[in-house]
């Protein structure tokens, strides 16, 4: 799952990489997916130590709301999924993976950051179940057409490319017919609020339609990390370009036992507005 927008991040390790500015600003779509797959991955470790607990390391969560697959189910079924060949794309760590084939699914996790699937190794030896992965791009998947029944990702990859369309064609060109797409990102209203979970969070600051990207830079004005925006709007267009059909939104309400902070998300505002949205999607 994603950091936040204008939330602080750590200085890379090289003083001539350390963050110099951010702010909303155009960016070279390009620069900005290099520099977040290098971003992730070097920030891998520290992701885990901070979410690790609440993500689990055999567990399936689609955000920072707590929804667990065991009680949502919106892949479908456990005895249905165990007959068909999964993809997890932006898979971080592959925890959602490593829970599904703990359970006999057979899964397979992409991520484009290294250090991620170097996480993802120490996982599967901390819990001695092993996942599958493969260092690819999600918007250039490395598969044959027609190899899963079924694609995911909780939070991964959307955010931080600039042509999410490309995202989802990839998808649907590797899904069999009637395979069907799942996916978590962060709710389009959630732009227009500042990134503070307390009631302080409640104002709007920014127009929900400008799409202009969330930009750190270095000292040299190269991208080190960067976000894009789409509306509700630029979600079905994108989904629906790539041939495939919306069949479900769902909107995660925050659980009343849940008093994680996480960013932006927290209980005093996710009781009152939606973090998290949750396409469900086939291919005809």
């Amino acid at each position: 799952m994603p950091a936040d927008p204008a939330a602080p991040r750590p200085p890379q390790d090289s003083p001539t990489r350390a963050m110099a500015r951010a702010g909303y600003e155009a960016v070279d779509g390009g620069a900005a997916a290099r520099a977040n797959a290098q971003w992730w991955s070097a920030e891998s470790a520290g992701y885990l130590a901070e979410h690790g607990a609440f993500l689990g390391a055999a567990d399936f969560c689609w955000c920072p709301e707590g929804l667990r697959e065991d009680e949502a189910q919106l892949l479908g079924p456990l005895p249905r999924l165990r007959g068909s060949r999964v993809l997890e794309v932006g898979a971080g760590a592959a925890q959602c993976s490593r829970w599904l084939r703990a359970r006999g699914v057979d899964a397979v996790a992409t991520d484009v950051a290294e250090g991620m699937l170097a996480r993802s190794a120490e996982l599967d030896a901390m819990t001695g179940v092993s996942v599958p992965t493969v260092l690819a791009d999600a918007r250039a998947l490395p598969f044959e057409d027609a190899t899963f029944d079924l694609a995911f990702t909780a939070f991964g990859a959307l955010p931080f490319v600039p042509d999410a369309v490309r995202v989802h064609a990839a998808v649907a060109r590797v899904l069999r017919p009637g395979g069907r797409w799942v996916f978590s990102v962060t709710h389009p209203f959630r732009w227009a609020f500042p990134d503070d979970p307390t009631a302080h969070g409640l104002t709007v600051q920014r127009s929900y339609f400008d799409r202009t990207p969330y930009v750190e830079r270095d000292m040299a004005g190269e991208p080190l990390y960067a976000e894009f925006h789409r509306t509700m709007g630029d979600h079905v267009r994108d989904v629906t370009a790539a041939g495939l059909v919306i069949e479900d939104l769902v909107e995660p309400e925050w659980p009343a036992g849940n008093k994680d902070l996480w960013g932006g998300w927290g209980p005093e505002r996710g009781a009152l507005l939606p973090g998290t949205a949750i396409f469900r999607t086939r291919l005809p």
